[in-house]
């Protein structure tokens, strides 16, 4: 979305009252964005005065991209960009894209600002830019529960170390914005970056951001993202086109200089349960729903979200089974649920930890014993006496962080 701003040149730029800390009170008064919506968005470099918002009520447009923080924005001021302004538009019904322009890749010919070509460099930027990111979100009133979206433009992804650069920085940026209960977004060409990401999608080593927005300017106002990204990856309403750029338009009398994106996001569905019951086909209650949900997340076509356990489910739940040397017998018992809700990205994590990935482990260990483990977001001494029984009733060192062996066992279905 920068190509708008890139033009600017990239200069550093620092919004006047957004450099305070991250504080849970203001974290916990501020509003998610975009939340639900699917239809279409507009994102320019300036962020519009309210008036320009008002009269632009008259456009087809009820989202738009904001370009609110980052070294490597290429807006000189944002002057209208205020927690007022979030708060009035939030109000009048628009959808708000954070976008953040950050660190681009080492190999970029039209960046300056880069990130270092060392991925564990790389890496510690990503999550130096994320946690800049979440302050001059919840500065703005945009809280937990919003996708912050790191800008990367295109670069060439045939260089395989700027490549690995890339995707260790963007897991440093997921990383850190789910240890705050932020979701994790990434803009770039569906050539380069997002067409990377969708090669890592089941990546144990790489976390995959929960959502895409994806340049590609062909003119259709959908969410496919054709051969770039297979149709099963970010299906679960995760995913902006951005289809049209560099043109102007004028609605109420106010012409603007725009780039068109087509929306389709909605937040996840309720993951979190005391007990993980075994589901058959036939099977139509809530537990269905995060089932489907986790099955299409994990890049398997389960169908609609729906709470019903119908043949396109089963089909799914036999393709992850066999994926994961499980009985592929379409029964979701507890070794299914339990290599399900783990799948994915191994980070490290020990006590004292916040955010998604705990929520995702303590998931995990609440299916694999079979009892309940608060799913709360905190690795506290309850966690952690989770993760030393279950590393104890599987033979592994009992030392109650959650590493690459615990995650191993629990994505094997143990």
């Amino acid at each position: 979305m920068q190509s708008t701003a890139v033009r600017a040149g990239i200069v550093a730029t620092v919004i006047a009252g957004m450099t305070i800390a991250l504080s849970p009170q203001a974290a916990a008064a501020a509003a998610p964005h975009p939340n639900t919506f699917s239809g279409k968005a507009f994102d320019t470099c300036e962020t519009p005065s309210s008036a320009t918002m008002q009269a632009w009520s008259a456009s087809p447009y009820r989202s738009i991209g904001i370009y609110f923080g980052g070294d490597g924005r290429g807006c000189r001021t944002q002057a209208n960009l205020t927690a007022a302004w979030v708060s009035e538009q939030t109000a009048r019904g628009w959808h708000l894209l954070p976008l953040y322009v950050g660190r681009q890749a080492p190999c970029s010919t039209t960046q300056t600002l880069r990130m270092s070509a060392d991925p564990a460099t790389a890496r510690d930027q990503g999550r130096a830019d994320a946690t800049d990111a979440l302050t001059r979100a919840a500065a703005l009133g945009i809280g937990p529960g919003s996708v912050l979206y790191n800008d990367m433009e295109h670069y060439d992804s045939a260089n395989t170390g700027c490549k690995t650069a890339v995707l260790t920085y963007l897991t440093g940026w997921t990383e850190r914005v789910h240890e705050l209960d932020y979701l994790s977004g990434v803009y770039s060409s569906a050539a380069s970056g997002i067409r990377d990401l969708a090669a890592v999608y089941r990546s144990t080593t790489y976390a995959r951001p929960d959502h895409i927005d994806f340049a590609w300017w062909n003119g259709a106002a959908d969410t496919n993202a054709g051969s770039y990204v297979p149709a099963q990856y970010w299906s679960n309403h995760q995913r902006i086109h951005q289809y049209r750029g560099d043109f102007h338009e004028t609605y109420g009398g106010v012409r603007i200089y725009v780039d068109a994106n087509q929306v389709d996001v909605a937040p996840p569905v309720n993951r979190d349960f005391a007990a993980y019951p075994t589901l058959n086909r036939g099977a139509n209650r809530t537990e269905v729903a995060a089932l489907q949900y986790l099955l299409k997340d994990d890049g398997r076509d389960a169908g609609t979200v729906d709470g019903d356990f119908g043949s396109g489910t089963e089909a799914a739940v036999k393709a992850f089974q066999s994926a994961h040397g499980l009985t592929a017998d379409g029964e979701v018992g507890r070794r299914t649920w339990t290599a399900l809700l783990s799948a994915g990205w191994q980070p490290k994590l020990r006590p004292g930890a916040t955010g998604q990935e705990v929520r995702r482990l303590q998931r995990a260990l609440t299916a694999a014993l079979g009892r309940t483990v608060g799913v709360d977001g905190e690795y506290g001494p309850n966690t952690e006496q989770a993760v030393r029984e279950y590393q104890t009733s599987r033979g592994l060192s009992a030392d109650g962080n959650a590493g690459l062996q615990t995650w191993t066992a629990l994505q094997s279905g143990q």
